[in-house]
């Protein structure tokens, strides 16, 4: 089983019913997927064959664009929606694939309801973990919003005495890692995608030692990933330090502490029951903004009503205890709406550790669609690229729900960069990898 099936496993048990509009019985909507999943992996096949992310990007996009079937659309509007955050285009990326978070029986009740004062995540999370051994903090694969605040939160952890990092997805293969500082294509799978491989670079730069914890074996039952995963993480890390700190990047519903996981237990749960340790656990998948309003949780609609945040936030009551939404978690963490630049969202900033840097599509040399990168100077050409973005002259010819990327139709594209101070080498990309033009910038530090 390939770790791309595997990863869908969950993902279907979370977004996986049959459409009401449709009139048929759950083993013909469950043959649908499993047929719709056969045809994303042979297109997957051919996408891997193209020569660099934009072009395998325009392959599967025309493979979209040829079948409108609910089970297609549902299995490769996940697959659309990786590749679309991997070049950057984070709000397309959101409206490929979007699970709905209603409200269920069991919610607990709203924290506007019963006492609780909302804090700031950044600081909050860092005083709830300063009692625990791991801290998990989950993230919803193709909404990078989700994995943004972890970036941030790794410097506070650190200072807390964590000194590990697993992150999901890391290629057991990579050997060189570590000592290199940075990731590259052959370092994992959601690595790919420039905020998830920030977060891996920042915990490299502040000094964790970095875990890749994924299944390796054949995977012959839906919860077995689970329990390789706590076993590599476990003899990573505790085996040889039982009093290991450790931060836990992962999916959706792989740090539940209780509950029926995939028909098993979750990573968490197995990972426990190895180590013992205390885990404190953090959704960051059922409060963010959905593309449809009307696919927010109802507290999540309220508490924007009422707060306005403008940064991720956690609610707490009088005695610092946190609210969550499920028992299975220990706390969620609320994030803003989204609020876009030049069809860029701000919460790239990564909640102040980067600033907007705009920059021209000259370099594009009038051939669209250019992929534009920034690398950071210090960094080897193989480096997964700080941020991307993707320019456009004209709409794009496929829209997905109804959304088109960011573009220009009169004159020359621009855009924004989101970069830390230093300095960068921008390539401006067409096609299989051919670069257009490459140009060195200094982004200078905050005033």
């Amino acid at each position: 089983m390939s770790l791309r099936r595997s990863i869908l496993l969950g993902l279907i048990g979370l977004a996986g019913t049959a459409p009401a509009a449709h009139a048929q019985s759950t083993a013909e909507w469950q043959a649908q997927q499993v047929a719709a999943e056969a045809k994303a992996d042979r297109i997957m096949v051919e996408a891997n064959q193209q020569k660099g992310l934009l072009s395998q990007y325009m392959t599967m996009r025309q493979a979209y664009a040829g079948d409108d079937s609910p089970a297609f659309r549902m299995i490769f509007g996940q697959y659309i929606g990786w590749y679309l955050s991997f070049l950057g285009d984070y709000p397309l990326a959101v409206q490929s694939f979007s699970i709905a978070e209603p409200a269920r029986p069991g919610d607990n009740a709203s924290p506007l309801d019963g006492g609780y004062a909302a804090r700031p995540a950044l600081d909050e999370i860092p005083a709830l973990a300063s009692n625990y051994q791991i801290v998990m903090l989950n993230e919803a694969h193709n909404v990078a919003m989700t994995r943004s605040l972890t970036v941030a939160l790794l410097s506070r952890l650190y200072a807390q005495g964590f000194r590990y990092f697993a992150a999901e997805t890391l290629s057991q293969k990579d050997a060189q890692l570590q000592t290199r500082g940075y990731p590259i294509d052959d370092s994992g799978f959601y690595t790919q995608e420039p905020v998830y491989a920030e977060m891996v670079r920042t915990a490299l730069k502040l000094g964790y030692k970095v875990i890749a914890y994924e299944a390796t074996s054949t995977i012959t039952r839906p919860d077995q990933r689970e329990a390789e995963q706590a076993r590599h993480i476990y003899e990573q890390v505790f085996k040889e330090d039982p009093h290991a700190r450790l931060v836990i990047n992962a999916g959706y519903e792989h740090i539940v502490k209780a509950g029926v996981y995939l028909g098993g237990e979750s990573m968490a749960e197995h990972l426990h029951r190895l180590t013992d340790a205390p885990i404190l656990a953090i959704d960051q998948t059922a409060m963010y903004p959905r593309p449809s309003s009307q696919n927010n949780h109802p507290y999540y609609t309220a508490v924007m009503k009422q707060l306005h945040p403008d940064a991720p936030i956690v609610f707490v009551d009088a005695k610092d205890k946190p609210w969550s939404l499920r028992s299975a978690y220990d706390a969620n963490v609320f994030f803003p709406p989204e609020k876009l630049e030049r069809g860029r969202p701000t919460w790239l900033t990564l909640w102040g550790l980067r600033q907007p840097h705009w920059v021209s599509g000259d370099g594009c040399r009038g051939h669209y669609a250019c992929l534009v990168e920034a690398r950071y100077s210090n960094e080897g050409p193989d480096a997964i690229p700080a941020d991307r973005m993707l320019l456009q002259q004209t709409p794009m010819t496929v829209s997905i729900s109804g959304v088109e990327a960011y573009s220009s139709t009169q004159g020359v594209p621009s855009g924004v960069l989101y970069l830390r101070p230093g300095s960068y080498q921008i390539s401006f990309i067409v096609g299989g990898e051919k670069v257009l033009h490459k140009d060195t910038i200094t982004v200078p530090p905050q005033p």
